[in-house]
């Protein structure tokens, strides 16, 4: 227990001399990397390792990324996770081409999924193998008509402070800041300017995928390489050799 209490405290980067302004610096970094991405006008990623992954994502017109603290629409500022080392955005509903190898075991209702692989066409899960839950992985993506379809995408340098204790929590919200992971299910409206403004339905049409589930899986590497292409078919660097390229 005094162990995991040492491996929870290092993680959540609270076991530094000033904690505070730890986190206060920590987010600094991910919001300067949020805003230079949001600066890029990023039309889809392309993501490769040599594990097999090879796979192309739409994002959404005018979608953000973010990460580290968020506001309210009344202007509190907090860190709605912690640990947190993301930066994510949500994903063109039906915009996915290729096959993501996970790169670390899934547990999901108690159970683990290992070693497994997802391959999408036109945005939507069309096949998945697993050495170990492979039933269980179909029964997830079975849950309703958009649980095949994508609702976060999420880039976290392969040399992080969860990676790089080699323990796996078996709780997600620990393990999904290890490493870039995706999520099946369900986006966040909140990533779409002004959000509050518009209905549900109007966020769904801009390409917000709306499941009951909203279920991560790492599929970052050592050697994954991410590359964005903007609106004007320029190709930029964002990871290389599993860490940002910026």
């Amino acid at each position: 227990i005094e162990k995991l209490w040492k491996a929870i405290l290092s993680t959540a980067r609270a076991d530094g001399n000033d904690p505070v302004q730890d986190w206060t610096e920590h987010n600094k970094s991910l919001q300067s990397r949020c805003d230079h991405l949001n600066s890029l006008g990023i039309s889809e990623l392309k993501y490769k390792s040599s594990n097999g992954t090879d796979f192309t994502v739409g994002l959404i017109e005018n979608g953000l990324f973010i990460g580290g603290n968020e506001s309210t629409p009344f202007g509190v500022v907090y860190n709605p996770n912690i640990p947190s080392e993301e930066v994510f955005t949500s994903p063109m509903r039906g915009k996915a081409e290729g096959i993501v190898y996970a790169t670390m075991p899934l547990s999901y209702h108690g159970e683990l999924i290992e070693d497994f692989n997802v391959r999408f066409e036109n945005g939507k899960v069309v096949e998945v193998h697993a050495r170990k839950g492979e039933e269980l992985l179909k029964q997830m993506i079975s849950m309703d008509e958009s649980a095949p379809y994508l609702g976060e995408c999420a880039l976290i340098p392969y040399d992080s402070p969860i990676n790089n204790t080699k323990i796996l929590f078996y709780n997600t919200l620990y393990d999904e800041n290890a490493s870039c992971h995706l999520a099946l299910g369900a986006g966040f409206t909140n990533l779409i300017k002004d959000y509050e403004k518009y209905t549900q339905e109007e966020l769904k049409a801009k390409g917000i995928n709306d499941s009951m589930i909203h279920v991560d899986f790492m599929i970052g590497s050592i050697d994954m390489n991410i590359v964005g292409k903007t609106k004007d078919g320029k190709e930029i660097q964002i990871f290389k050799d599993g860490n940002w390229a910026f």
